[in-house]
């Protein structure tokens, strides 16, 4: 039987803060993997990376101590680091599909460092699946790892928390469908609109 074959791609983010036009990623995890479209299920991981950086401009440093209380990840790991921008752009050119949960965030700070990731259908698996529908209290990565015993403790880095998510879109849904059906049975998101600069007031 032929199996009709997808790459997808799950990413996420770590950042300064969550403004995308005053703050920056300081950490990115990608994962590509195939997948069956007819079933959702999840075929094999092709290939997969974490890359650090350290943020750059004056505000993006200043709001790091905040931040650092979320992700943990302490300055000195990410000082003098960049990204492999060459190796990071070959995610983007092999999949069409885009995942991560609450997709707005991650896709608003990767669109000031890859514009191209605009091109790309994104789902997002916190909001494509009714998760208080199917009787979940809310669509929190962590709540829903613990309501399907996957782990009940979240680290806030970026490989973890795409590890962790792949595992939950393998489960099966209240309705008997996988969750990653669930998720490319839905429309994708719509592309990003940054908003505009500011313009400055005039006073004569």
């Amino acid at each position: 039987m032929n199996i009709e074959k997808k790459l997808g791609l799950v990413v996420d983010v770590e950042t300064t803060g969550l403004g995308p036009d005053r703050d920056e990623i300081i950490e990115l995890a990608l994962k590509l993997f195939s997948y069956r479209e007819d079933t959702g299920e999840v075929i094999e991981i092709i290939e997969k990376d974490s890359f650090l950086r350290e943020p750059l401009s004056i505000t993006a440093k200043r709001n790091y101590s905040g931040a650092y209380r979320i992700h943990g990840i302490p300055y000195e790991m990410v000082e003098g680091k960049r990204f492999f921008d060459e190796k990071i752009k070959t995610y983007f050119e092999r999949t069409e599909t885009v995942f991560a949960h609450n997709a707005s965030f991650d896709r608003s700070f990767l669109y000031r460092m890859y514009p191209e990731v605009n091109d790309l259908k994104w789902y997002c698996t916190m909001r494509s699946i009714p998760w208080k529908g199917y009787g979940f209290p809310n669509s929190k990565l962590l709540t829903l790892l613990e309501a399907h015993d996957i782990t009940n403790h979240q680290t806030h880095r970026a490989l973890d928390d795409i590890t962790y998510l792949m595992e939950l879109l393998k489960q099966t849904s209240p309705r008997g469908t996988l969750y990653l059906k669930d998720v490319i049975s839905g429309r994708p998101m719509r592309k990003y609109q940054p908003e505009p600069p500011k313009r400055k007031s005039v006073y004569y």
